[in-house]
């Protein structure tokens, strides 16, 4: 076995490791694949030099990769680094629910060993029984343990694009250098120091050329199949909706529940949303997942966003939920679960002490025009969920809010608007509770007289009808001002129930039908409310509004487009021309490859007369002219000048080989196949002396493949 072989197996595992970078990221990867493969080589090279521990290598690799691994991942689990108790408990958990913890978390995952220690365990056995395929000098054999890795990558998340280019480009790399490396046996059987070039080069360019084809001429439309699917984080007990409360709270307005430091400009903290409705209750998100190292704002939002951060101190809240934003990024000093699509925080094991976190979340910039003029996001999640048997009056009333309105932002604050005038916010003692249809009758028609409860309800469930996608959110105000520490103090009379509305390209934008969290701090200069209160007041009266013209409306024809609407397929001929290119720079050599092994390939007489064709072929590619017919001496006396001396003794090799093997009676021997390719590599090397260009030019002259003589 070639020691140098060892490199490429490992480095190939390592690769296979790095197809789990989207999980965890590339920092997080580094040392704990790194180090158990370099203390791996290291054993394998001592192994390789006292053959007296050789018999031992396979345990010996096994437990220089787990020292590795626990140095790297499980280091606070041991005694300055001697392994411990925990350490061997935390090893033996990790090996059975590592890879679910990291299905039930959003990625990048935090590199915490109980989720990551999957990764460079499967990589760690994939580097050891790849050293030891390598025994079998089957250079694809050995790489079968690193490949499977790399399919059970993809059923986390599957690659597409550039990723999936430079993942398959350095796989098929260090799988070409494998090939190189590894030697193969001869004609006899004898195990030679002859590399496996026929094999590196196809691996490579196969490689290349398949992830051009699959990250350019083949984008996945849509993310590929992932166990993470069917994958959620397990909640404990269900608890009772904060909706259900908020009579409660406002009947006990002094209770402390948390307060924050930090942007201020927010002027609502949301604790759940609840978006499905059966005419009675109102249901939150159940599909939560442990928080990652950090959110993206997702893909409902394409404008700009602001990163804001707060410290949020927990004192009277009960309850699973966390205090939050519609788009949080981070969450530091607690591990909460979250909703992703709803941007809801849980936390598992909440305790009666105060709770301190820091809340990072993202803020899309709009300016007030563009988000009066917005376009609404039909598509999302919960936006048109159900709302029950809806009473024919409701969806009358609805219509009659917004005329002949289409669903857009301007008809979202049509209808706020329409609320607002029609009912009033009820305070004091004896407030209204309930959000069934009953409640939002007698709310509706008959007292007009409600909280944010009622406003709230009645306002998602009328938008519903009118195709306007739009939630539930139940959470506190920001107080109008801050108390003698510098922190803002929330307490149970700033419970506040309010609509969101899905704007295509912002997200989820709160309103307020009811007008109870339009108060002091929540008029700041900055942010998405204080945007939506611009637009507000830009919105025209109701006998003025008018639908905006869609985008498709006025002169269409001819602009870009040919008759019958059809368009130049530009992007689709310039993926053409590069797979053309690829193929042409990548598929001619390697057809040309592919030849030549062949041809040193056949038995006997055949070899010697295939090293021939070789030779002519490739003297035809550096433009010497050769007919059929031609003797090695007259291909000599045409080839004089060209490659300097190398090609002349190749040539001259080949004329005594053939001579002896045609001519001469003696026949051909175990030799001639052999000498006769030892004096095609000695013209080869003459003509390398051209220069790259003359090289390069040769390389895809397709001429040799398209006729023979």
């Amino acid at each position: 076995m070639s020691r140098l072989a060892v490199v490429p197996v490992l480095l190939a595992a390592a690769v296979a490791g790095l197809f789990f970078v989207p999980v965890f990221g590339a920092t997080a990867l580094l040392a704990p694949l790194g180090v158990p493969l370099l203390l791996i080589f290291v054993v394998a090279e001592i192994c390789a030099r006292w053959e007296s521990v050789a018999l031992w290598r396979p345990p010996l690799l096994l437990v220089a990769g787990l020292i590795g691994v626990i140095e790297t991942v499980l280091f606070p689990t041991t005694a300055s680094g001697i392994p411990t108790g925990e350490t061997f408990s935390v090893l033996a958990t990790g090996v059975t629910d590592s890879w679910r913890l990291a299905l039930q978390s959003t990625w990048p995952a935090r590199p915490d060993a109980a989720s990551l220690l999957f990764v460079p365990l499967l990589v760690l056995l994939a580097g050891v029984i790849g050293v030891e395929l390598l025994r079998l000098r089957r250079p694809l054999v050995a790489l079968v343990p690193s490949f499977a890795v790399v399919v059970l990558s993809q059923f986390f998340v599957g690659l597409s694009g550039f990723p999936a280019l430079f993942g398959a480009f350095g796989y098929a790399a260090v799988a070409a250098g494998l090939c190189a490396l590894l030697p193969q046996a001869d004609a006899e059987g004898n195990r030679g120091m002859r590399p496996m070039w026929a094999l590196a080069v196809p691996a490579l360019v196969l490689g290349v050329a398949g992830a051009l084809v699959t990250g350019l001429l083949l984008p996945t439309p849509v993310p590929g199949y992932s166990l993470k699917q069917d994958q959620v984080a397990p909640l404990g007990a269900r608890v009772a909706s904060p909706l259900d409360d908020m009579a409660h709270r406002l009947e006990h307005p002094d209770t402390p529940l948390f307060s924050f430091r930090g942007d201020a400009d927010t002027d609502r903290w949301p604790l759940v949303v609840l978006d499905d409705f059966d005419g009675a209750n109102w249901t939150p998100g159940s599909r939560y997942r442990r928080l990652g190292t950090e959110l993206t704002p997702g893909p409902a939002v394409t404008t700009t966003s602001q990163r804001r951060t707060a410290t949020i101190t927990i004192s009277g809240l009960t309850g699973p939920w966390l205090p939050t934003q519609t788009w949080p990024a981070a969450v530091g000093e607690v591990a909460p679960l979250v909703e992703e699509s709803q941007g809801t925080l849980w936390l598992p094991h909440a305790g009666n002490a105060p709770t301190t976190y820091t809340l990072s979340w993202w803020s899309p910039q709009l300016n007030p025009a563009d988000l009066l003029d917005a376009r609404l996001d039909p598509a999302a999640p919960g936006g048109l969920a159900g709302v029950g048997d809806l009473p024919p009056e409701v969806g009358k009333l609805a219509q009659e809010a917004v005329g002949e309105l289409r669903p857009s932002f301007r008809t979202a604050l049509a209808l706020e608007r329409f609320l607002r005038e029609r009912c009033r916010l009820a305070t004091g003692a004896g407030l209204p509770s309930g959000h069934g249809w009953p409640q939002l009758k007698k709310f509706l028609f008959e007292t007009k007289l409600g909280t944010s409860e009622q406003f709230a309800s009645a306002y998602v469930a009328m938008a519903r009808s009118l195709g306007i996608p739009a939630r539930l959110v139940v959470g506190f105000r920001t107080p109008d001002r801050p108390d003698a520490s510098g922190a803002y103090t929330v307490h149970n009379g700033d419970v506040v129930a309010w609509p969101e509305v899905a704007v295509a390209g912002a997200g989820w934008v709160a309103l307020d039908p009811a007008g109870a969290a339009r108060t002091g701090a929540s008029s700041g200069n900055t942010g998405l409310a204080a945007v939506t209160q611009q637009a507000r007041a830009q919105l025209p009266p109701a006998e003025q509004l008018r639908d905006r013209p869609l985008p498709g409306d006025g002169p269409g024809p001819g602009d870009g487009a040919g008759e019958g609407g059809w368009t130049f397929p530009t992007a689709l001929l310039l993926i053409g021309l590069a797979a053309l290119l690829v193929l042409w720079f990548g598929g001619i050599p390697l057809l040309k490859s592919l030849r030549a092994w062949r041809r040193r390939r056949r038995p006997g007489i055949e070899a010697v007369i295939g090293a021939y064709r070789e030779v002519k072929d490739r003297l035809r590619e550096h433009r010497v002219p050769c007919t059929a017919g031609m003797t090695v001496r007259d291909l000599a006396v045409a080839a004089h000048g060209v490659g300097g001396e190398p090609t002349t003794d190749g040539l001259r090799l080949l004329k005594s080989t053939m001579d002896v093997a045609l001519w001469s009676g003696v026949g051909v021997g175990v030799h001639s196949g052999p000498q006769a390719w030892a004096a095609v590599r000695e013209v080869r090397r003459g003509l390398a002396r051209r220069g790259v260009r003359a090289r390069l030019r040769a390389a895809v002259d397709p001429r040799t493949l398209l006729t023979r003589f």
